[in-house]
C-alpha cells in the first residue's frame, strides 16, 4: 500500500495515467503556498510539514507519518494536501531499512532513489521509536505543538510500527492509525494493556488487498474485542492502494479525537 491511487476530483473509475503520479510528486516538491514542506536531520532524515496560516498562539495537533514500504520519509510531501494544509503540523521520519536490504538484492546498489521500510527485528524497533520521538522533538523545535495530541500515522510496514510505538507508549500519543498494516507481533504489544485500552486507534483496509486479507482481518478484530481495544475500522473497494477518501476520513477522525479531548493539558 505504497502509492495514492486516486486524487483530487479523479473517481475510482479515472484510472490515473503512468505520469500522473510522478507529476504530483513534482509539483508538491515543496512548498504549498504559506504551508511549507522542509527536510530535516536529527537522528535520521526526516521531512517537516508546516501548515498554512501558521499561528504561533495555536497548539497544533502533531500528525507523525510512518512512510510505507518502498518509499521515504518524503511521502509526507504527497499525503498533507490530501489531509489537510491547515488542521496539523507533520512529521516524517526515515525507515530503518533499505528497501534492497530486505529484498536481499544481490550486487551493487541500485542507480535509483534509495526507499525504505521498517522492520520488526527488536533493534530496528527500538532504532524506530527513537526516530519518532526524534522527529518529535525536531517539529516543537520548530512550531507550537499540543503535547497531548500527537498522533501516529502510518502505511502498510509504517502503520504497523506506528501501532507498535503508539501501543508501547501510550501515554504519549492521542491516537495511531494504520493504513493496511496488521496488528504488530511479537515482543508484546499489548504489555501495557491498560493504557492501550485507552487509545483510540484506526484500521483503514482495502477489501482487495491480497497481503492483509478479509480473513486476517477478521481475526484481529476478534482480538480487538477481546483485549478491549479503542478501534474504528473502516473499509474501502480497493486494493492495496492508499486512496484520498482514507486521508480524508483520518482527518475527521483525528480531529474527533482534538475536539473530544476535554482533559487534554497543553
Amino acid at each position: 500500500m505504497n502509492r495514492i491511487d486516486m486524487l483530487g476530483d479523479r473517481t475510482r473509475r479515472d484510472a490515473p495515467s503512468a505520469d500522473f503520479a510522478a507529476e504530483l510528486a513534482a509539483d508538491l516538491a515543496g512548498d504549498f503556498g504559506a504551508a511549507r514542506a522542509v527536510q530535516a536531520g536529527g537522528d535520521g532524515l526526516s521531512t517537516l510539514f508546516g501548515p498554512v496560516h501558521y499561528e504561533t498562539n495555536y497548539a497544533y495537533p502533531l500528525l507523525v507519518w510512518m512512510h510505507g514500504r518502498g518509499q521515504t520519509e518524503r511521502q509526507l510531501v504527497k499525503v498533507m494536501p490530501l489531509i489537510s494544509l491547515r488542521n496539523y503540523v507533520a512529521v516524517a521520519p526515515r525507515g530503518t531499512v533499505r528497501t534492497e536490504e530486505v529484498r536481499r538484492v544481490a550486487g551493487p546498489a541500485s542507480t535509483g532513489r534509495p526507499s525504505f521500510t521498517w522492520s520488526q527485528r527488536p533493534e530496528a524497533v527500538d532504532v524506530a521509536i527513537q526516530r519518532i520521538f526524534s522527529a518529535v522533538d525536531e517539529a516543537r523545535e520548530q512550531y507550537h505543538i499540543a503535547r497531548h495530541r500527537i498522533f501516529l500515522a502510518g502505511v502498510d510496514a509504517g502503520g504497523t510500527m506506528a501501532w507498535r510505538a503508539a501501543l508501547a507508549h501510550p501515554d504519549r500519543f492521542a491516537g495511531a492509525i494504520s493504513f493496511g498494516g496488521p496488528f504488530p507481533e511479537g515482543r508484546s504489544p499489548l504489555s501495557r494493556l491498560l493504557e492501550a485500552r485507552r487509545l483510540p486507534l484506526f484500521l483503514a483496509h482495502g477489501r482487495d488487498d491480497a497481503s492483509f486479507s478479509e480473513a486476517r482481518v477478521s481475526e484481529q478484530l476478534r482480538l480487538f474485542h477481546s483485549a478491549g481495544l479503542q478501534v474504528s475500522m473502516r473499509q474501502y473497494p480497493c486494493g492495496a492502494q492508499l486512496a484520498p477518501q482514507m486521508l480524508t476520513d483520518i482527518d475527521r477522525w483525528m480531529m474527533d479525537v482534538v475536539t473530544g479531548a476535554t482533559t487534554c493539558v497543553d
